[in-house]
């Protein structure tokens, strides 16, 4: 993933102690109203609060900058929507829980080319053998949560078109049309920030902050059947683990 350069990250302007004052009072807000719950107007906190206006813009540009807030041109800033919650067990299976909403997906690109080195690599390929890349961008109630690109071996998967893959639930589609039953992944998860491209296609600024997540999955055969690479929305996204602890725990 493209990491923003230290010279290109967003500057934070030198906090003072009106607009940490400002802060812990939108905070309040927030802890106290639901999601989606529209701000009063920059110019109703500013004569409430006591202070200037830019004074408060500030704070509100640091809580959005964080994914507190959301601002929605023409309407207005609100609290950020809730997380979509997804549970990942700690059991060491690949039984995971639907997460939360309707999921559908928007496919960005849909090739196939040869492996080359790395992804052969990656897939447990030759480096001629095809590998069918996809780029989509998850939804969930209609709105960008995430972007995923996904590498699979193009011979495991003939006849797979851009509409299987907006739809329905994946695995699912691999184990009833291609008898592809995935037995257990290899995740990492990695927090980061928005490139200009990821911030294009989530509908969100640039540097907002993401959650990324690197999976390479095995089917019940030992085949490496998918890697992904995906990032999440870090305002929207939210993942629970059960832990489970015996005498060798620290």
């Amino acid at each position: 993933m493209t990491r923003p350069e230290p010279e290109q990250r967003a500057t934070r302007t030198p906090s003072t102690p009106k607009r940490d004052r400002v802060r812990r009072y939108i905070l309040d807000v927030i802890d106290n109203a639901g999601p989606g719950t529209g701000l009063a107007s920059e110019r109703d906190l500013a004569n409430e609060l006591g202070v200037s206006r830019p004074t408060i813009r500030a704070a509100i540009d640091e809580l959005v900058r964080s994914g507190l807030l959301v601002r929605q041109h023409g309407r207005g800033t609100f609290t950020s929507p809730r997380k979509i919650t997804q549970e990942l067990s700690g059991a060491g299976s690949l039984a995971v829980p639907p997460a939360e909403g309707d999921w559908t997906s928007h496919v960005v690109s849909f090739d196939t080319a040869p492996a080359g080195w790395p992804r052969a690599g990656r897939l447990g390929l030759s480096p001629d053998a095809p590998v069918l890349r996809v780029t989509r961008i998850r939804l969930v109630d209609a709105e960008p949560i995430a972007i995923e690109r996904l590498e699979l071996p193009a011979a495991l998967v003939p006849g797979l078109r851009p509409a299987d893959m907006e739809t329905g639930n994946f695995y699912r589609l691999l184990r009833e049309r291609y008898d592809i039953h995935v037995a257990e992944a290899t995740q990492t998860l990695e927090p980061s920030v928005t490139n200009p491209e990821q911030a294009d296609l989530l509908d969100v600024p640039s540097y907002f902050p993401i959650m990324c997540v690197e999976r390479t999955t095995q089917d019940t055969a030992g085949r490496v059947i998918e890697h992904a690479r995906s990032v999440y929305r870090g305002d929207r996204y939210r993942i629970t683990s059960k832990l489970h602890f015996d005498h060798t725990s620290g």
